[in-house]
């Protein structure tokens, strides 16, 4: 469920909003498995988008509040598809902490991306400026992860003070819409691209994912070693295309 994404403040004597922030525990079959810090609302989606970023779930689970509707606490239903505690993506090759490892983890729970879909340069420098935000216009303090269709239609948009969070929340509304692998999708994001978001984007199945800011460089290379299509610095009519520019027409 959605819920409010700000709260009002006071400073120097002038009334503010600003984003909440609260933790999230999310407990699989009862168990504590990870703790977040979130923007309430669409907190299910959140635990299920995370989960399948992980390679923890392969498709819909049941996920809700706990019996007594303790706050700040989803409950997802199990099994995982695999053990929890095996999951590192920095210690699981030969090498140990480095970013070969880090592509290779990706790699196993990521699956191929198709040849298109195709955008126009132009639609995808202005995906940012399609965001709906209201959230971030009343305290510039939320990030925000959009959905969209190639011709730029708006399918599902989330706000969350961690971007990783707005990228799960819209991959878990995927998920229960039947929607993953999201194939024919192209993701924005209002912040910068880092490893992480191209990582959820990948195993997501979306074969395009364009940002505001900048892409950091293991964002890059992931982005290559999936065939995903990374843009960045999307503003004022312009935008970079890193990686597999012949989706961009």
């Amino acid at each position: 469920m959605s819920g409010p994404l700000t709260r009002p403040v006071e400073h120097d004597g002038v009334d503010d909003e600003v984003a909440i922030e609260e933790p999230l525990e999310i407990r699989v079959d009862g168990a504590p498995l990870a703790v977040t810090m979130r923007t309430p609302g669409h907190d299910e989606e959140l635990a299920l988008g995370f989960l399948y970023g992980e390679g923890l779930i392969d498709g819909p689970r049941a996920a809700g509040p706990t019996e007594d509707f303790a706050g700040n606490i989803v409950v997802v239903t199990g099994p995982l598809t695999r053990d929890p505690s095996a999951r590192s993506f920095y210690t699981t090759s030969s090498c140990g902490v480095c970013g070969k490892g880090a592509l290779e983890e990706v790699a196993v729970h990521a699956p191929d991306l198709p040849p298109g879909p195709r955008i126009s340069r132009a639609l995808l420098a202005d995906l940012p400026e399609r965001l709906r935000q209201p959230g971030f216009d009343r305290t510039g303090g939320l990030h925000a992860t959009g959905r969209f269709t190639p011709d730029g239609e708006l399918l599902c948009v989330r706000e969350d003070v961690g971007r990783h969070n707005a990228m799960d929340k819209v991959i878990g509304r995927a998920l229960l819409d039947g929607a993953l692998p999201l194939h024919g999708a192209v993701l924005c994001v209002s912040g910068r691209l880092s490893f992480e978001l191209v990582q959820k984007a990948a195993v997501a199945g979306a074969p395009i994912l364009v940002g505001v800011g900048a892409p950091t460089s293991l964002a890059v290379s992931l982005a290559e070693d999936r065939g995903l299509t990374l843009a960045g610095f999307a503003r004022r009519g312009g935008v970079n295309v890193y990686t597999r520019p012949e989706r961009v027409l």
